[in-house]
Parts: structure tokens; sequence; C-alpha cells
């Protein structure tokens, strides 16, 4: 039954992405339709992450030695200087590890 529902939703998430990208379908979105889509990526970057940077543990974590936020903070920091994101995402990774190995170190 699991590898039903599994292949179920994998079937649904294929037409879904089908109908957009075949060329011979005559399905288009309007203009406010794709303006509208433009935000579901940064919605759902924003649902992922926002616990896992602000809640690590379970429990609300907002010091400003938190390696999570820290990260985060960088990574964005990184990203709006120098609009590379994978070196802003190895970087700040490298940040993160760094800094969470120091403050277990110290620890």
């Amino acid at each position: 039954m699991i590898f039903l529902a599994i292949f179920g939703m994998g079937l649904v998430v294929f037409l879904n992405r089908y109908a957009f990208l075949e060329p011979r379908l005559p399905l288009r979105l309007s203009s406010n339709a794709r303006q509208f889509l433009g935000f579901a990526v940064p919605g759902m970057l924003t649902a992922i992450c926002g616990p896992i940077v602000f809640l690590p543990g379970q429990q609300l974590d907002l010091s400003p030695t938190s390696p999570y936020l820290l990260g985060s903070v960088v990574a964005t920091a990184l990203v709006l200087l120098t609009r590379n994101v994978l070196f802003s995402m190895l970087a700040s990774m490298a940040f993160f590890f760094v800094y969470r190995w120091w403050l277990n170190g110290a620890a």
C-alpha cells in the first residue's frame, strides 16, 4: 500500500511538471500567475530553514552565539556581497562547522 501511495504521488508530481514543460501542450500561465508563483520558492525555503535556524533542539534559540543563527547570517551576507551561491554555501558551511567545533572544544 505504501509503494502504491509513493508511486501515485510521484505520478502526480510528474504530470504536474510535464504539463508546463511539454511545448506541444497549449497550457500557458498568465503574467499574474507567474508573478504569484515567484513567491513560492522563498516561502518554501523559509518554511524549511526557519525551524532549523531558530529552533535547534526543539527550543527557541536567539542567542548571538548560536551556530545555526550565525551560519545563516554569514550565508545571507555572503550571498548579498558576492552573488555567488555555490561559494556562499560552501563558505558558510565551513564557518558553521568550524564555529560549532570551536564551541564544543572550548566547552
